[in-house]
């Protein structure tokens, strides 16, 4: 899985001109789910969405995560961040999870943060959004649960 966070002081998604999520302080996350991920992604993302430091405390510097601040997180899926862009001019999608899958985690995703009283809004997948943010910072986070430096 692929994540991009923001540091938000608001977010929100909008699907043909209805707001269907809509956050306060937080996160606005986009998540990319990749061919073979599963349960330990899953877990990985979910704990460091919660606990990984990037809220200012009393000096300004980034030793708060979402817990500490009750922030909530806004989660859209972007399997375009699976895309391959080495070749051509058309960017390959062939390293992301078929829909099912990926929507599968992605709400599983959303379940685990909830389970340990996050509060989530979520788009809605595969539907055309319009997302707007307040990148407070602005900071800005890539995650790849693939990655062993970030485990």
């Amino acid at each position: 899985m692929k994540a991009v966070l923001q540091r938000v002081t608001r977010a929100s998604v909008e699907v043909e001109h209805q707001v269907v999520g809509r956050i306060g302080l937080g996160l606005l996350v986009l998540l990319g789910v990749a061919k073979g991920d599963g349960p330990v992604d899953v877990q990985f993302m979910v704990e460091k969405l919660r606990t990984f430091r990037m809220f200012g405390d009393e000096q300004g510097k980034m030793n708060r995560s979402l817990v500490e601040v009750g922030g909530a997180v806004l989660l859209v899926s972007q399997f375009t961040l699976l895309g391959n862009t080495a070749n051509g001019r058309r960017p390959s999608f062939e390293e992301a999870a078929p829909p099912d899958e990926a929507k599968r985690l992605y709400e599983e995703v959303a379940s685990g943060l909830r389970a340990h009283g996050t509060p989530v809004e979520t788009g809605i997948f595969a539907a055309h959004m319009i997302v707007e943010l307040a990148n407070d910072g602005p900071v800005t986070f890539v995650l790849d649960s693939r990655k062993k430096t970030e485990r």
